[in-house]
């Protein structure tokens, strides 16, 4: 058995309605929106009366996809991570390639998104940087330079 393919990443937020907004405005696409409950929900989960709701985001090229999740029960827990630096341990962040990443981090600014460090340059290949966008999460944007 091999993997076929990465299906999605799932993300937790509070405020569900900012990270549609925020992932909407770096260009991708909602799919859908639903409640997910039931005892399926709890056996996939390990966790004991799942309601939470789903947001479905969709990457502009239909490869990659984002699961957003607002938990409703059980109550959704911090591991104490927020704001962590880009070095701790776990998943600190997710990548997507953009076009005019100067645009893209003004136009995230006004969801609340901040540098992490500075857009840099590797070489004549890419601009790169961090933003931390709703509830902590790191956003790396990388735009290929021609």
């Amino acid at each position: 058995m091999t993997i076929q393919r990465l299906d999605n990443v799932g993300i937790v937020f509070e405020d569900l309605p900012a990270a549609i907004a925020f992932f909407v405005e770096l260009g991708l696409k909602l799919e859908g929106e639903g409640l997910v409950e039931g005892r399926w929900a709890d056996l996939a989960a390990g966790l004991d009366g799942v309601r939470v709701d789903v947001a479905m985001m969709r990457t502009p090229d239909g490869h990659g996809r984002l699961e957003l999740m607002k938990y409703h029960t059980p109550a959704a827990v911090s591991p104490g991570l927020e704001n962590a630096p880009a070095n701790a341990l776990g998943i600190r962040r997710i990548m997507f390639a953009v076009e005019g990443i100067d645009d893209v981090v003004a136009r995230l600014r006004t969801h609340g998104a901040e540098l992490v460090g500075e857009v840099a340059q590797y070489e004549d290949s890419y601009r790169l940087c961090y933003v931390r966008g709703p509830e902590g999460i790191i956003v790396a944007l990388a735009e290929q330079l021609s």
